[in-house]
């Protein structure tokens, strides 16, 4: 795979930091998970692929194993707030004066300076700030955030991958690693760039909800079929609406322009009647082959069986049957191989990955008895 023989140490975190250490184990990176002592579960929902490593950081002696695995280590991927690592000795000084190969991402909120940047914060604080969520939500609502994808996961853990990737990439070249800042706010901003240069174009002069892309027009929407399920619309081009018209059994001449702003309300009641009048299904044959650009809200429960998805393999179920996205993007020659094994239990691999680290059985003896690591006796590997 393509980041087969990078050393990952991912301390323990929520949501973006797992997500980001989850794509590079997808892609063939070995990541070790670092756990806290005295933690029986993980809620690591993200943990495919990786290894667990339990240490007590509270105790000088887990500080200083941390170190020993974070310098023999590609990169290191943390996601606490401000000054935690430094506070341990292990900020990215100290450890880039032992391997200044070392990659150093750290993953927060509001980043790494500024006035926020110890400030305790979650994805819609984030998307928030980064301006985007003043744009989110219909018009006459409040704004509204969309799960807690933009920050979390496309303007921070993907963003911090991508910045790994980069620093690997020139490490190659330059031979040293450095220190990825990767924002939150900054990450999300950074996904709306779209939204930012296209302002000059007049396509968000209305207010929120009431654009184009944001649900305002009727051709640019969702509308619920007669099974209780619902169609997406996304009939923006000529060629397309047409299309979409033709499909519905409607007579263009006899509705109001496309983008004829006032008689959107009209059209999107029209709309909303004929889609009413046929179940899901219906609507999928009557589009399907065509470029109307509709398609059926798919549950998850139904994505994995629609004929597309399926002959792509888009989905995978893991030794547990559980079901999850393919990794993306397709790679030709060194594809992402996700571990379809069952996720680490805290401390699974405490052994086994302190024997790749060079310590010996008598130290490993001694860190159990002390407390400085812990191991799950029922599923690690002697």
């Amino acid at each position: 795979m393509a980041l087969t023989g990078v050393k990952v140490i991912e301390l323990a975190g929520l949501a973006p930091a797992p997500f980001c250490g989850m794509i590079l184990a997808d892609f063939g990176a070995k990541v070790i998970r670092v756990d806290r002592t005295k933690a029986p579960t993980s809620l690591d929902t993200q943990a495919r692929g990786k290894r667990s490593v339990a240490i007590n950081l509270k105790s000088p002696e887990g500080v200083t194993l941390l170190r020993r695995l974070c310098v023999c280590s590609d990169v290191v991927l943390e996601p606490y707030r401000k000054g935690v690592m430094e506070k341990l000795g292990l900020g990215p000084d100290e450890l880039l004066a032992e391997n200044p190969r070392l990659i150093y991402a750290r993953l927060t909120g509001y980043g790494q300076s500024g006035s926020y940047s110890s400030a305790a914060g979650h994805d819609i604080n984030y998307t928030a700030m980064s301006g985007l969520l003043s744009r989110l939500g219909r018009s006459g609502e409040k704004p509204h955030a969309p799960l807690n994808l933009l920050a979390d996961f496309a303007g921070g853990g993907l963003t911090c991958a991508l910045g790994i990737v980069l620093a690997l990439l020139e490490r190659t070249k330059s031979g040293r690693g450095q220190i990825i800042d990767a924002s939150m706010v900054e990450g999300a901003a950074y996904t709306g760039s779209f939204v930012w240069k296209s302002q000059s174009i007049g396509l968000w002069n209305r207010g929120r909800g009431e654009s184009l892309l944001d649900g305002g027009a009727p051709f640019y929407d969702t509308y619920e079929t007669l099974d209780g399920k619902y169609m997406a619309v996304g009939a923006i081009e000529p060629q397309f609406y047409e299309q979409l018209l033709k499909g519905l059994e409607l007579d263009a001449g006899e509705l109001p322009p496309q983008l004829s702003f006032s008689d959107w309300p009209e059209l999107r009641r029209i709309f909303t009647e004929r889609f009413a009048s046929k179940t899901q299904a219906d609507w999928s044959e009557t589009f399907d082959g065509t470029d109307a650009c509709v398609t059926p809200v798919l549950s998850f429960d139904q994505v994995s069986s629609h004929p597309h998805n399926r002959e792509r393999c888009s989905f995978m179920k893991n030794s547990s049957g559980e079901e999850f996205p393919r990794p993306a993007p397709v790679l030709s020659r060194t594809p992402a191989e996700p571990c379809l094994t069952s996720d680490p239990v805290v401390g699974e691999h405490t052994i086994e990955v302190l024997r790749e680290y060079g310590f010996t059985s008598a130290e490993i003896d001694k860190m159990l008895s002390t407390g400085v690591v812990e191991r799950n006796a029922a599923k690690a590997k002697l």
